[in-house]
């Protein structure tokens, strides 16, 4: 298939600039896999579409605000740091802007001086490699939640007052470059009546990459190579999925991660059991699930990999149709908009 098989048209009014209020206020559009039918909910309903004995899979992963800036010690330049990966203790793998500003040995310094670094190396991909350098008696991670803010995706322009709506109610793993946005959707109140219900709630992580903001450049789909992520399946969550399985219930994932997680695991391994590793499963069209049953995910970018994975779920045509239609019904689509459930 080609990448061009997979635009739709998105009026820039629909791209949804903040969370609405409350959390499960977000519209749902709700597809059966099984019948041609499209019904037009509310998050709230959720719970209406699960069964004692289902259970439902979450990417606990939590949004590190790796956003910094500073200022060249020797200049006072204003620079830009995005930190993509931890390398070991201070050492981390970050972009910088602009990129003539951190050349290897530059200084810089954020945070009224509570924080400084080192450009010890420039990678090929013009990534640069630094130190950082603080109180002894403080530690990276809480400094970042001091002064770091949220790496937004480059299509939300308006600036977000709270930055615990760039994280889901049950983030715990600290790693992640973007959130996993299906889960924003949640409160502990759904969650609460989920398991009163009899739906069985187990955790997966992975840790988000910058990838995943990155466009399909191969024109056919197949040449295209995914970004790599980490991820970890625990034996609980393992064991969950089995027995629900073996009891008839059925495995719906919160979120692309979550699926990725899931399929990445059966595939590695044969089975669904404990799994630790990167992943670039790149899932699409043809693509034979062999753990999910359901998917609640976000309206996704035209032509990206991620409306490529759901068609490759809820088949090509019907999602280019929902597409169409939630365009039409002026659906709030991205990061921060509307949902779909597809059982």
């Amino acid at each position: 298939m080609n990448k061009s098989d997979f635009f739709y048209h998105l009026p820039e009014e629909l791209i949804a600039q903040h969370p609405i209020e409350p959390r499960d206020y977000s519209r749902m559009m709700v597809l059966s896999k099984t019948e041609d039918s499209i019904n037009h909910k509310h998050f709230y309903n959720v719970t209406e579409y699960f069964n004692e004995g289902d259970c439902l899979i979450l990417n606990n992963t939590r949004v590190l605000p790796a956003r910094i800036y500073g200022t060249k010690k020797e200049t006072g330049a204003v620079v830009e740091f995005l930190l993509l990966n931890q390398l070991e203790n201070d050492l981390w793998e970050a972009l910088a802007g602009p990129g003539k500003r951190a050349k290897e040995g530059a200084q810089f310094t954020f945070g009224d001086g509570i924080l400084e670094c080192v450009v010890e190396k420039v990678l090929e991909n013009g990534n640069r490699i630094v130190r950082f350098y603080y109180d002894k008696n403080d530690n990276i991670f809480n400094i970042l939640d001091k002064i770091g803010q949220m790496p937004l995706p480059h299509y939300i322009t308006e600036e977000l007052e709270d930055k615990e709506r760039y994280q889901t109610v049950y983030s715990k793993e600290l790693g992640s470059a973007a959130a996993p946005t299906a889960g924003l959707h949640f409160t502990n109140e759904i969650l609460e009546k989920l398991q009163k219900k009899g739906v069985k709630i187990g955790y997966v992580t992975l840790h988000v990459g910058l990838g995943t903001f990155r466009p399909v450049k191969a024109e056919k789909i197949e040449d295209h190579h995914m970004h790599s992520e980490h991820y970890h399946l625990p034996k609980e969550t393992a064991d969950l999925i089995n027995e629900t399985k073996k009891k008839g219930g059925r495995v719906i994932a919160v979120g692309t991660t979550s699926c990725r997680t899931l399929e990445s695991a059966a595939t590695f391994c044969g089975e669904i059991r404990e799994d630790d590793r990167f992943t670039d499963i790149f899932i699409y069209p043809g693509y034979e699930f062999k753990c999910i049953d359901g998917l609640l995910t976000n309206f996704h970018l035209p032509e990206s990999t991620l409306i490529m994975l759901v068609s490759a779920f809820y088949g090509y045509e019907k999602t280019l149709k929902a597409y169409k239609e939630a365009v039409d019904d002026k659906y709030r689509f991205f990061s921060f908009g509307d949902c779909m459930l597809i059982l």
